[in-house]
């Protein structure tokens, strides 16, 4: 790792600690968490504490009516552990019900895309089997932030603004989270009593009080009454499972780890897979050749993703057949590196809005889990006097007919939010994620490059400019990336692209590229650098 040779604005350094680290996209979650690690928790205890403070802070993007995913590092074990908490449709809801209400693509507000809320199910069972602490002990910051309030961020009070619209439309929302007829301002305080009661009774009662007691009877009342067809018994009947990473090779020790399907991970290992069938090195980090190379691979990453990704426990989703080399030297060979194309999907061989954070321990154990509402303030539902609102993850359902990802009662649709793990020569090396929808496997092919490849530290690789392929030719990049150095002339990337036939979109929104938080732990000597994304809130906190 090279601390000297990528210097990229920022006005953050690493974090370097020894006993614990926690890095999240807000400053007081990432602080709960470490309070845990101070008080004797592990990585596991940590993560539920920081999540749970996530879902008081950052209402936004996230919260107990929504899903989870998590990557667990055991060092015990030497084993990475997959946890999937992502929640199915209701048994009621089929594909040709939406089609007869006149929808040609799945709603994204409203009762219809509110699927069951796994997130807490997944503190249970992480909690289960590796925690060490009480959840009454997790939740007891938490629980006092959403009782006596805490003053919003600047770009928390943004988000929240431009969801006014979407949470005056529904009487609960607007009550809970436009206070004084607005959206709370920056600096402002906020308090939620009736989440900080729901929290109470999930730290005194267990996850039990959500899925089977009056908190799911008021979430299923609101999604019936909106017309939904979520009830009791599908909340009653969800369990979070485990689940077997899958991973590449990258080469000089590294493999990258995701979620397997439902989840997008696989996208991510696609574009990774093909990323290595290039000589990045040679092509020069930073340089129109680069990037050309890793939106054309991206492309063809996104359009299998689309096409074959689906609930494994309903339809085949050829995942070994997709990573074969095989496939990957077929897929490769498709990219014209003088022209950009659009994406189109292969045939492979068969076979049988989000908040991110990641903690490490003193112990070598290291946790990834990202957790999510989906789009900001999710379906635009607060369920009863629970203070709780509901994620919108149906919307990513297909209303094609015979389609991997077709909705279909009891199925989990494709899920955009990602956990990322490294391993060095078997060893746990680096969990990291990037959050934002379907930027989320762009930010892990760049950001794990930029770790793995390139060399560079935790910060660095935050800091260091992205682009977001958004659909066919378009293409969004960052100013800097313009400006890097020795990448030439100051508009030497733009002018490439655009001979290349890339459409380059300027000006989006910081927060268009993601929000990411790294966590490296040195095998050798235990130490732990962090870097927090500084396109938002983030920080990453160390003792």
């Amino acid at each position: 790792m090279n601390f000297e040779t990528h210097t990229f604005p920022s006005r953050r350094s690493n974090v370097v600690a020894l006993n614990g680290l926690v890095a999240t996209s807000q400053p007081l979650a990432a602080q709960a968490g470490l309070d845990i690690l101070k008080a004797g928790g592990n990585a596991v205890d940590a993560a539920i504490a920081t999540v749970a403070t996530l879902c008081v802070v950052e209402p936004t993007s996230t919260g107990i009516g929504g899903d989870a995913f998590a990557l667990i590092w055991q060092a015990d074990e030497g084993k990475l552990y997959g946890l999937n908490a992502s929640g199915p449709a209701p048994q009621g809801l089929t594909a040709d019900l939406v089609r007869d209400q006149g929808h040609s693509h799945f709603p994204a507000l409203g009762a219809l895309p509110v699927t069951v809320p796994g997130a807490v199910r997944g503190w249970e069972l992480a909690l289960a089997r590796f925690g060490s602490m009480e959840l009454d002990k997790l939740l007891a910051q938490p629980i006092q932030y959403a009782r006596d309030g805490f003053p919003l961020s600047q770009r928390i009070a943004a988000a929240w603004a431009r969801s006014t619209e979407k949470m005056s439309r529904h009487p609960d929302s607007r009550r809970v989270w436009l206070p004084h007829g607005r959206a709370p301002r920056a600096a402002e305080r906020f308090q939620n009593p009736e989440f900080a009661q729901t929290l109470t009774t999930l730290a005194d009662e267990g996850p039990d009080a959500f899925y089977l007691g009056d908190i799911g009877r008021q979430i299923a009342d609101c999604v019936q009454a909106a017309g939904g067809l979520l009830t009791q018994d599908d909340l009653a009947q969800y369990q979070a499972e485990w689940v077997e990473p899958i991973s590449v090779d990258f080469g000089d020790g590294f493999a990258f780890y995701e979620i397997p399907p439902n989840g997008q991970g696989l996208t991510a290992l696609l574009a990774l897979n093909l990323a290595g069938q290039f000589d990045l090195r040679a092509l020069g980090y930073g340089t129109a050749d680069y990037y050309h190379a890793l939106i054309e691979v991206m492309k063809l990453a996104f359009a299998d993703a689309h096409t074959y990704i689906g609930d494994p426990r309903q339809v085949d989703v050829p995942v070994a057949g997709l990573l074969s080399a095989a496939y990957t030297q077929t897929r490769a060979a498709q990219v014209n590196m003088a022209q950009a194309q659009p994406p189109t999907a292969g045939q492979p061989p068969r076979h049988g809005d989000t908040v991110y954070l990641t903690m490490a321990d003193g112990n070598g154990n290291m946790v990834s889990w990202i957790q999510s509402l989906y789009m900001g303030f999710g379906s635009g539902l607060t369920a009863g006097t629970t203070g709780v609102q509901l994620q919108n993850r149906g919307a990513n359902f297909s209303l094609e007919p015979g389609h991997p990802n077709e909705v279909a009662p009891g199925k989990r649709p494709y899920h955009t939010i990602i956990p990322g793990f490294i391993t060095h020569n078997g060893q746990a090396w680096s969990s990291f994620g990037v959050m934002g929808g379907f930027m989320q496997p762009q930010g892990h092919l760049q950001v794990g490059l930029n770790l793995a490849l390139w060399g560079m530290d935790p910060q660095t690789a935050l800091d260091a400019p992205r682009f977001n392929w958004l659909q066919g030719m378009e293409v969004a990049l960052e100013t800097a990336v313009s400006i890097l150095p020795g990448a030439g002339a100051p508009l030497s990337i733009h002018t490439g692209l655009t001979r290349r036939g890339h459409t380059i979109k300027d000006n989006e929104h910081p927060m268009s590229f993601g929000g990411g938080q790294v966590i490296v732990r040195d095998p050798a000597t235990g130490v732990l650098i962090g870097g927090s994304e500084p396109r938002n809130d983030g920080a990453a906190v160390g003792w």
